[in-house]
């Protein structure tokens, strides 16, 4: 008779209910996915909740396999030694293997008055939560939204084609990732919109009031609603837990994603820190990265060496708005091309990547195993470069 193996997916998000799906290729593997809500939030759009366009949510009947047990609980320890889990309700659930998939929210706001008085957007109940706040707000009430990488220049965007007065505080370049030619081609939507846009050194937030904003070079912005996009963090939790994390937090793994302190227990998603050199946080990494994970777990369960991620950027996409988007491609060392998109074809692009995020999750549910990506072996050249030596990945025995 064939032994039965309990898996433990901590994480709802995009990496965690890709591996979830994905692990179902075996009938003996029993999975239990552990998420803190009842419902999956498309994190891509959090910024069109705020502006009203979306609720930012999908049931999980329609992205979740038929089998998977979900338990809407918080995990607050994992216990490596005895293969379990604490849930904040009470109780333990033990598991063979563990995947870690816990994603990422808002980072700290360390500039003075920044957690009294900013808002985030990094997770459902912020993006709720600033909903309201904006709704209360009067029609003419300055606003401003600080960090312009995409979640800041889609939300300013939002908010400007709503009628609202409110200017991104950059801290540095427009969307540092953006192609020059790109990055021009969003300034000039961003001014269409009426948005005002301050970059360069000195457009630093230094204090954040009730209703102001104080930057480096010594201006003050009146502001009645502040949002803070700057940066993300993740949970604690493997911290907490006694296991090994990069400075930010993240999980350490080898390039299988497999914890360098436990062969049970594998990471994905924003989370995860292969090799201590993380890929950039994206829905598309998430799904990728949780797939990858499955397949770590479901080749340790058949007695397989498992393989190192390969992972190629594609593109990232940004919207502007309802009416317009850049869709900027990549090279395979994920730096941007001169080659994009923008304006509605560009729009267009976003909001497939934004349904596609979910579709991907749903064929995964129907159809375990199928979900493809692009890769490459560029990774390993920049291992190599970034550490001065060769990339090694050591097999342990469970």
């Amino acid at each position: 008779m064939t032994e039965n193996t309990d898996v433990v997916v901590i994480g709802g998000g995009y990496a965690g209910v890709m591996a979830a799906n994905r692990l179902t290729q075996r009938e003996d593997v029993t999975v239990t996915l552990i998420n803190p809500r009842p419902t999956f939030v498309a994190r891509l759009r959090l910024h069109q909740l705020v502006g009203g366009s979306h609720d930012a949510v999908v049931d999980y009947g329609e992205v979740l396999a038929e089998g998977i047990r979900l338990v809407v609980d918080t995990v607050t320890r994992i216990d490596a030694a005895e293969r379990s889990v604490t849930l904040a309700k009470g109780g333990m659930v033990g598991y063979d293997y563990l995947v870690y998939a816990v994603g990422s929210g808002s980072a700290d706001r360390c500039v003075p008055g920044a957690a009294e008085f900013a808002y985030p957007i990094a997770t459902l109940e912020a993006a709720q939560q600033l909903r309201s706040v904006v709704d209360a707000a009067p029609a003419t009430a300055a606003m401003t939204v600080v960090g312009a990488g995409p979640t800041g220049i889609e939300t300013v965007a939002e908010l400007a084609e709503l009628g609202r007065r409110v200017t991104l505080v950059c801290g540095g370049v427009l969307g540092p990732y953006l192609h020059p030619r790109a990055r021009r081609v969003a300034s000039k939507r961003l001014a269409t919109l009426g948005v005002t846009v301050l970059d360069g050194p000195d457009a630093k937030v230094t204090a954040v009031t009730r209703d102001a904003v104080q930057l480096g070079d010594g201006r003050t912005l009146p502001s009645r609603v502040t949002i803070w996009t700057a940066g993300f963090g993740v949970p604690d939790l493997a911290a907490r837990s006694g296991l090994s994390t990069d400075a930010v937090g993240r999980l350490l793994t080898d390039e299988t994603l497999t914890a360098v302190d436990d062969v049970r227990i594998i990471a994905a998603g924003d989370s995860a820190a292969p090799s201590d050199l993380p890929f950039r946080m994206s829905a598309y990494a998430a799904g990728c990265l949780g797939a990858h994970a499955a397949d770590t777990v479901l080749d340790r369960i058949a007695g397989k060496r498992p393989a190192p991620i390969k992972l190629s950027f594609p593109a990232m996409c940004i919207s502007l708005g309802r009416r317009a988007g850049i869709y900027q491609l990549a090279h395979l060392d994920d730096t941007a091309m001169r080659l994009f998109l923008g304006g509605r074809p560009g729009a267009k692009l976003k909001e497939l990547s934004c349904t596609y995020s979910v579709k991907h999750l749903a064929n995964e549910a129907r159809k375990p195993g199928s979900h493809t990506w692009l890769k490459n072996d560029k990774r390993q050249q920049l291992l190599r470069a970034k550490r001065g030596q060769a990339l090694a990945t050591p097999e342990r025995s469970a």
